[in-house]
């Protein structure tokens, strides 16, 4: 069965929540403004899209390309990316909400998440190499067996990374998140 393709579209304030969008290869397109909640993408594939403002609330991705993508200001809480396929897969984060969220065993390299509320999400076993966590809260985020070379926590807050379970080689965190790297010691570190 061949997919429906949509080309260089621009799509403002539409709600899909709760419907269908399976089976559709989005290329160049633009989501301003629109409503995914409950949304079933399955076997979709989007292509160098961008969402603004968009709302994914516990949308599913089941074998959903997801290839150079760009949201900004989106609410993706409780998604399950573990499902999307790993061809490709490329993405990047902006003021967007991704609390509870589950990226686990997951090859994301050089991904970018600026602004960003990741609490309580999972990256464990996920290759997060040189990606970045600009001004990004991870209270309470799971990061186990994951690869964190050359990765950016200098502005990231909140965060609890065990440096023996996890490959943090030239990662970059700053003097005051020290302590996230010291959780399971419990000392107290004092100015």
């Amino acid at each position: 069965m061949s997919k429906t393709l949509e080309e260089n579209k621009t799509f403002t304030k539409i709600d899909y929540s709760e419907k269908s969008l399976t089976n559709i290869e989005f290329d160049a397109c633009t989501f301003i403004d629109c409503n995914f909640s409950k949304c079933d993408l399955s076997t979709s594939d989007f292509m160098d899209c961008r969402f603004e403002n968009c709302n994914f609330s516990m949308a599913k991705f089941n074998n959903t390309g997801l290839k150079t993508i760009s949201f900004k200001g989106c609410k993706l809480m409780g998604i399950d990316f573990t499902k999307c396929k790993d061809f490709l897969l490329a993405f990047s984060f902006q003021n967007c909400f991704l609390d509870y969220s589950t990226f686990s065993g997951k090859k994301i390299t050089k991904t970018l998440f600026k602004d960003c509320s990741i609490k309580e999400a999972d990256f464990s076993q996920a290759d997060l190499t040189a990606s970045e966590f600009l001004n990004c809260d991870l209270a309470r985020t799971i990061f186990q067996q994951s690869i964190l070379e050359k990765a950016d926590f200098r502005s990231a807050y909140h965060y609890s990374i065990d440096p023996e379970f996890n490959r943090i080689k030239k990662a970059k965190f700053s003097l005051s998140g020290i302590s996230g790297l010291l959780d399971k010691h419990q000392i107290i570190i004092e100015d």
